[in-house]
């Protein structure tokens, strides 16, 4: 990456702050662009999802695998319900989503708080002795019914079901033909496997998944550096897990050091380590020497983060990534920046700042795989709670196996914000509808620089300063304008 005219400046700069200048391109189309990442984590596309307890679960972790990105299991879990995770993360198959199941003699209200678990809506009804579908149930059909009916008396059972092993744009020739959104992918015996959408089937030929060396979905897990950081990472190693981050807010002090130390000391050779979160060079310089073969940058800049308002402490993030990036290539190791994406354009700057992965919190939230319960407000609109992993919600999680006592004390000094509401935008419900408009936009960033990988891109971005109303003159302007 390079200023415009040679500008360098003087200031650090938020993604606010500066924009992207064309180039000559001999990247004719998108679809040339290939998004696949060199840091170890195996992405195909460069997205992970934050290691937030709101966000970070089961289900955003095989959805967003199947489309190239990487989940983090938030540290605040116990060791042996991650364990649970990855094994299931691991079984989910790579084109066909993971079924929302209810039996014939499931009631109503039961379907119904399943339905929101997943962003297609629908509950395949199964035969619990054969495996066998026999109807399918949504929304609709559960509600405006006795909550303890039984959903044999309102599933639909005229079946449309698809072979296992179908093309994929076969299955979508099929849906369409039918008029339908989805059906249940069955075996060769007629036993349930996983259910395709048009949409699915559409997005298994444009994103490759993210696979470990047997062909299993990627997961990350975090830990602390607290306790014994090397026996729980030694844990989640041998239970599958593909990339450990060692995390904390302040991640350049002596503690973490030593933690990352420990943790390298008991993981196979090779495997990745992300640490952090540090801003400067000397953080990364210390880490990487440490053992960390990935360093997350960004302190404050997350949309539930109050530290840089509580401490002062933190940095813009566009030059934290810059400066942290080219540390870190020097040491043959990568960053990840971490917080202040609101926009695809946030990616990509991020990107052309260096960044290998792009980790996304909060814009995540309000989906339907993010592991909060489905809410609504006095207008009828939906949304999940978010919070912030500093905030008081997250403290009560995090030390809830220590004294009354111990726990007041560290209650006094909470950060972040612990209850905020993430609305479910109509237009984009799951997060493979932001994942489809983040990389959408981030192919066309490439396009326009005339790269057609990331390193290309990060080599030849042209980046400039502008000033707020430059920026405001980027922004679409509302139609009720």
């Amino acid at each position: 990456m390079k200023f415009l005219n040679g500008l360098m400046p003087t200031f650090d700069l938020t993604y606010d702050d500066v924009f992207m200048v064309p180039s000559r391109s001999a990247v004719g189309s998108r679809n040339a662009v290939d998004l696949t990442t060199q840091d170890g984590s195996g992405t195909t596309i460069p997205l992970v999802v934050a290691n937030m307890t709101a966000i970070a679960g089961k289900r955003m972790a095989e959805t967003v695998a199947r489309r190239g990105g990487l989940v983090i299991i938030p540290q605040d879990i116990p060791v042996d319900v991650v364990i649970e995770t990855v094994n299931q993360v691991k079984a989910s198959h790579l084109v066909y989503d993971t079924p929302v199941v209810v039996k014939p003699h499931h009631t109503c209200g039961y379907a119904l708080g399943l339905l929101p678990k997943r962003s297609h809506g629908a509950a395949v009804v199964v035969e619990p002795e054969t495996g066998v579908p026999v109807g399918m149930v949504n929304e609709k059909d559960v509600t405006g019914v006795d909550r303890f009916t039984q959903v044999r008396e309102v599933m639909s059972t005229e079946l449309l079901t698809l072979p296992e092993g179908i093309d994929p744009r076969e299955a979508f020739d099929i849906l369409k033909t039918h008029h339908r959104r989805l059906a249940p992918v069955v075996d060769e015996d007629g036993r349930l496997v996983g259910l395709l959408t048009r949409s699915g089937a559409v997005r298994s030929t444009i994103y490759r998944p993210a696979v470990d060396a047997n062909g299993k979905l990627r997961i990350g897990a975090a830990i602390g550096m607290n306790g014994n950081p090397a026996d729980k990472a030694a844990r989640l190693v041998g239970a599958g897990v593909d990339l450990i981050v060692v995390d904390t807010a302040h991640g350049h002090q002596d503690k973490m050091i030593e933690a990352v130390k420990s943790v390298r000391a008991v993981v196979p050779e090779g495997f990745p380590i992300v640490a952090g979160n540090v801003v400067a060079a000397d953080g990364v310089r210390d880490l990487v020497e440490a053992g960390a073969s990935i360093v997350k940058v960004g302190v404050g800049p997350g949309a539930m983060c109050t530290t840089r308002m509580q401490t002062g402490v933190g940095r813009p993030q566009f030059s934290a990534v810059l400066e942290c990036a080219q540390e870190a290539a020097k040491y043959g190791a990568h960053v990840w920046a971490d917080g202040g994406v609101r926009h695809p354009r946030d990616v990509a700057l991020a990107l052309a700042a260096g960044a290998s992965n792009v980790m996304v919190g909060s814009w995540f939230a309000g989906t339907y795989e993010s592991p909060g319960d489905l809410q609504y407000d006095a207008n009828g609109r939906a949304y999940k709670e978010s919070f912030g992993m500093a905030s008081k919600r997250a403290v009560s999680h995090r030390t809830a196996d220590e004294s009354a006592f111990d726990r007041a004390r560290k209650a006094l000094f909470e950060e972040g914000i612990s209850v905020a509401r993430m609305y479910i935008d109509p237009e984009r419900p799951g997060v493979e509808d932001l994942i489809d408009q983040i990389v959408s936009g981030v192919r066309s960033s490439f396009t326009y620089a005339g790269a057609a990988s990331i390193p290309q891109f990060r080599e030849r971005a042209i980046v400039g300063l502008q000033s707020a109303s430059g920026y405001r003159e980027g922004a679409p302007v509302p139609t009720s304008w």
